[in-house]
């Protein structure tokens, strides 16, 4: 049976273990030649859909589909003949009636009404023809748009499914009257539980939600996994603090509130209006702002018959969306008389929320609100709430009366709304300051942070010149920020590669060493600087004294205040080239944990995909899925461009070809069309990972040979150590050699047990006799003691090819035994398999 792990759901399936397993017994039942139906019910946005797509992914079944539309529901057979159109090819073998009635009701035939029971026999012949090649599942969604020809005759069909191998899944509205299907097993989907609906609207915003405002998304979504993935993004990051907006994928929902708005009294529209603006369904603030506006006692009565406000313990709407409606339908004037007597009745303990209904109360510049929301920003800052200080930081520049200091907080606020990954508020921002004279320095803040979103939007060499133009800019006048500006440069570099110019990592280190000093008392950032400069100019091996120590600073680094979160990622580059795992691990947690807490919605693609990768190296492949998951999906929201580096390496690693290639090919064009070295240089990696795990030697070879011979920062300690194993074992030594003399003199510097496990490992494979049987047994030792199980399994793998080339098959069943049982457990498929193979050839049955 198709079952989840103990303690753990699919994707999609939150919260619906019981539903699942209910679909998991119908398929289960079709496999044992045991038919049956399902009908599942519920409100839009339920979750019907989620189910279906559980039963779609369930291996071994042969799936027909219809759809039911509302435009079609009038023309009869209309969905039945969607459903069934692929199993025509059979009609030959039915019986004469039934063909006659089949064409009639397809309108293959001119002959009249068809016979109703003469259909539904031939639907259940052509299925049952269909399920003995293997079972069907046919899925009918949107059932309650059934045309009632094509209803009838399905349900006919279910009824009688006992003895076949086929199941007939229907998807409707709870609200359909639909009687064709009554009868039939029902599964009923209701909201999801408050400790699910918690997890799912985490899921979709990724960062902290101010406490109130959370409860009361989830109150008024009422479990609706579609109300809580719908609700306007910027609101739930910010807090609170960003006004109800208009959500684009339900116009026509918002609409019908907003004419039943149309029809309630002015005061009962006024009540709902001050709920709207007060995020957190406080009933008091509710009340108190109502009695300022002169609101009378019925109102609340006529707010809550009009069935779209419920008062308790807590005020909330009856859908997200009627929220937005009421307060898009509101004027503007009588927003302001809301958020005024709001701001009124908002308690002195609570500055920040007085504030911000003061500034949307403002009908002017205002220096004293404006100061007020300045401090709300630092105080939203301290407790990791970036959107919110951001919505703070923009509202002040615009309620700023001095243009010289609106300048000021407009460059602030830019700085908050990139890191909270909202690009066009904080362009916006920026065009606000550079409207107002300013001085130097405050024009290299500018550029720097242009060029930052610049890098964030393309990564191409482009970006990497206005980095470093940016920070030519700033190197006069301020020395801290120019080090910093260098530092983003010579990181994005990285990023592009072979797209940059032959001389641009020299030029950047040649020109931070020369304008910008290492100061007295250098912070983790600059001891950073000092590292890569040192390995751009003078090799690696000459770098490692000044790359441990700045890794080492970073580990030690306490808190925020310690170096800026953006630099973690940086910093995890050299602790890869040090062969450092638990470094590596340690940044890369930290610096997720950072950003998560920090909402920086811009830093956390990057974080999660280091940290993914580190589960990579760990063979810990189901989790660096989970949060590849979740940088597509931010990165998505962001509008920049897609991890796909890690992607296709988890893909490579768990040996699956189809996938590797198609999203190989996919960042191979996005790669060479954005101007993107690093990630073409991931692909060819990971192509090379699935080849020398499939056996494909000459092919691996082939791969990564451009990388190779680029010898790029941050891939010393993957594609060497790919590109030895594809060389030797494609009769390729000579190609070998010099790589292994680069890795020795690389692991030899670092000294870790992962760098000199993998030496020890590549250096057997071009070694021959006793000698060759030493290197791998250490090999295996050393790598036993760092975090990368899946690079102990793959020694194992080619000890025992080994033992097996020399005549000693026992010993390397052994081997290969360990290996295939290793790899198999790790999730990597291909190399799993190729460990299977050398067992055969050894005469040994694999112990699965």
């Amino acid at each position: 049976m198709r079952r989840s792990r103990p303690g753990t759901e699919r994707p999609g399936l939150l919260g619906r273990r019981s539903e699942s397993d209910v679909l998991d017994q119908l398929l289960d039942g079709i496999r044992s030649r045991r038919g049956g139906a399902l009908v599942v019910r519920g409100e839009p946005g339920i979750g019907k859909t989620a189910l279906i797509d559980h039963a779609l992914a369930a291996p071994g079944l042969k799936v027909l589909r219809a759809d039911g539309a509302e435009f079609e529901s009038e023309l009869a057979f209309a969905a039945l003949h969607q459903l069934c159109k692929s199993t025509l090819r059979w009609q030959e073998r039915l019986p004469a009636p039934q063909r006659r009635a089949l064409d009639s009701a397809f309108g293959q035939t001119g002959d009249g009404a068809p016979n109703r029971f003469h259909v539904g026999l031939a639907v259940l012949n052509l299925l049952s023809e269909a399920a003995a090649e293997q079972p069907v599942l046919c899925v009918i969604d949107d059932a309650h748009w059934l045309d009632q020809a094509s209803a009838q005759a399905l349900a006919f069909v279910a009824r009688r499914l006992q003895d076949e191998p086929v199941a007939l899944l229907f998807a409707e509205r709870d609200a359909s009257d639909r009687h064709e299907l009554a009868g039939l097993p029902e599964l009923m989907l209701r909201g999801l539980a408050d400790d699910d609906a918690h997890r799912l609207l985490a899921s979709r915003i990724h960062v902290p939600v101010d406490s109130a405002v959370r409860d009361r998304i989830i109150a008024e979504a009422r479990g609706n996994p579609l109300a809580l993935l719908e609700l306007p993004h910027t609101a739930d990051l910010a807090g609170g603090f960003v006004l109800p907006a208009a959500s684009p994928t339900s116009g026509k929902v918002e609409a019908s509130y907003q004419a039943r708005l149309a029809e309630l009294p002015i005061e009962t529209r006024t009540l709902l209006l001050i709920a709207a603006a007060e995020p957190t369904g406080c009933p008091m603030l509710l009340g108190e702002a109502a009695e300022q506006l002169g609101v009378p006692d019925d109102a609340v009565t006529h707010a809550q018959d009009s069935d779209l406000l419920a008062i308790g313990d807590r005020v909330r709407f009856r859908h997200p969306l009627v929220r937005s409606a009421v307060y898009q339908s509101a004027a503007l004037d009588e927003r302001r008389a809301v958020h005024r007597a709001l701001a009124e009745a908002t308690a002195d303990t609570d500055p920040d929320r007085k504030a911000w209904h003061y500034a949307q109360a403002a009908r002017k510049p205002d220096e004293d609100v404006a100061a007020a929301l300045e401090r709300s920003a630092d105080r939203a800052r301290t407790r990791g709430g970036i959107a919110a200080a951001a919505a703070f930081l923009e509202k002040a520049a615009n309620l700023t009366p001095d243009p010289t200091h609106r300048a000021v907080r407009a460059i602030v606020a830019a700085r908050a709304k990139r890191d909270s990954g909202a690009a066009d508020s904080a362009s916006s921002l920026l065009s606000m300051a550079e409207a107002t004279p300013l001085d130097n320095l405050q024009r290299a803040t500018v550029a720097t942070l242009r060029a930052r979103m610049a890098f964030d939007k393309n990564r191409d060499d482009a970006a990497v010149e206005k980095l470093l133009r940016a920070a030519r800019l700033m190197a006069p006048l301020d020395t801290f920020l120019a080090r910093e500006a260098f530092l983003e440069s010579l990181a994005a570099a990285v990023f592009v590669g072979r797209f940059t110019t032959a001389d641009r990592m020299l030029d950047i280190a040649e020109t931070a060493r020369a304008m910008s000093p290492t100061p007295p008392k250098p912070r983790p950032l600059d001891r950073l600087l000092d590292g890569l400069t040192t390995q751009v100019r003078d090799g690696y091996t000459e770098a490692v004294p000044e790359l441990r120590q700045a890794v080492d600073v970073y580990r030690r680094g306490a808190g925020r205040d310690a170096y800026d979160v953006g630099q973690l990622w940086v910093a995890c580059g050299p602790a890869m080239d040090l062969w450092d795992d638990a470094a590596w691990r340690e940044l890369a947690d930290r610096q997720l944990e950072l950003a998560r807490g920090a909402g920086m919605l811009a830093e956390l693609p990057v974080a999660l995909s280091y940290r993914a990768l580190a589960h990579v190296h760990a063979g810990e492949f189901a989790d660096a899925t989970a949060l590849v998951g979740e940088a597509h999906a931010i990165a998505a929201e962001l509008g920049t461009p897609a991890m796909l580096h890690v992607d296709v390496t988890v893909a490579a690693w768990r040996g699956d070809e189809e996938r590797t290639t198609r999203i190989a090919d996919i960042a191979t064009r996005d790669a060479d069309a954005r101007g993107e070295g690093r990630l073409l240089s991931a692909t060819e990696y990971a192509r090379t990972v699935l080849l020398n795990g499939l056996g494909r030697y000459d092919a691996a070879l082939a791969a990564c040979q451009v990388a190779g011979d680029l010898d790029e920062i941050s891939f010393h300690c993957w594609i060497p150590v790919e590109f030895i194993e594809a060389a030797t074992h494609a009769g390729r030594p000579d190609l070998a050699e010099p790589v292994m003399k680069l890795l020795s003199e690389r692991t030899a510097a670092s000294g870790s047990e992962w760098a000199l496990g993998t030496e020890l490992r590549s250096r057997a494979l071009l070694t021959q006799g006793p000698t060759a049987e030493k290197l791998y047994r250490e090999a295996i030792e050393r790598l036993a003691r760092s975090d990368g199980a899946p690079h102990v399994a793959r020694a194992r793998l080619v000890y025992g090819e080994w033992l097996r080339r020399e005549g000693r098959r026992s010993e390397a069943r052994v081997e290969l035994q360990a290996a295939y049982e290793q790899l198999s457990v790790l999730g990597a498929a291909a190399f799993a398999g190729r460990a299977a193979r050398e067992l055969a050839a050894t005469g040994a049955r694999v112990r699965r």
